[in-house]
């Protein structure tokens, strides 16, 4: 079992920054892929970033150049910081593992005032 407990969102101005901490515990080892998915009110939930084992990044098109993935392997934490919000950034942020099965944390909202 993997537990992800995710941290740092809230509200800001468009045009600002947050960064989103994910931290990962329990069984860690044959974790493949770890990343953040988000969903908005009435939309589907959506990949945003993701990070191989090996460091491989993958990101959304709508988000390319504004975030990035970041992991710190001593603290079991996957970061993603967030620039040049929008509102269109406006969700409920989650974090996930994927090993055999995939892992989620409980999601932290993100809300973008214009």
């Amino acid at each position: 079992q993997v537990q992800l407990v995710e941290s740092g969102g809230g509200l800001v101005q468009a045009g600002g920054s947050l960064r989103l901490s994910c931290a990962a515990s329990g069984s860690l080892f044959s974790i493949n892929v770890m990343g953040w998915y988000r969903q908005a009110p009435g939309k589907r939930r959506t990949l945003v970033a993701s990070m191989t084992r090996s460091g491989s990044t993958n990101y959304a098109d709508s988000v390319k150049g504004r975030f990035t993935i970041s992991r710190d392997n001593a603290k079991n934490t996957v970061y993603l910081q967030m620039n040049s919000l929008n509102s269109e950034d406006t969700a409920v942020y989650y974090c996930y593992a994927l090993k055999i099965s995939d892992y989620w944390g409980q999601g932290t909202q993100v809300t973008v005032s214009s």
